[in-house]
């Protein structure tokens, strides 16, 4: 899946995540994270969005995550529908993602 454009998901309300993902040169996926977790779980939230970014195919994208305290599932639910957005893409193959179990 191929970044075109930015795009954003989520809200900065609690329990959720906030993340914007904008087309980068570089072929990586360099995730800048703000949160009030991160000592205990950043690193685990990144990989949580690494993966699935990944597993869409993304190879090349700046993602921008503010967490307020969201659960595994919340933050792959942002970080998927934020790529669908960037790739202006509008079918979701929401069985194939479901069985992902990150």
């Amino acid at each position: 899946m191929e970044i075109t454009k930015s795009a954003v998901a989520g809200t900065v309300e609690s329990s959720d995540i906030l993340i914007t993902l904008t087309p980068h040169d570089a072929t990586t996926i360099e995730i800048e994270l703000d949160s009030s977790v991160e000592k205990q779980f950043g690193t685990h939230i990144r990989q949580v969005i690494k993966e699935s970014l990944e597993k869409l195919g993304v190879t090349s994208v700046k993602v921008v995550a503010v967490d307020k305290g969201a659960l595994d599932c919340t933050i792959q639910a942002r970080a998927v529908t934020a790529a669908y957005r960037a790739a202006n893409q509008q079918d979701y193959d929401w069985k194939e993602i479901d069985s992902w179990n990150v």
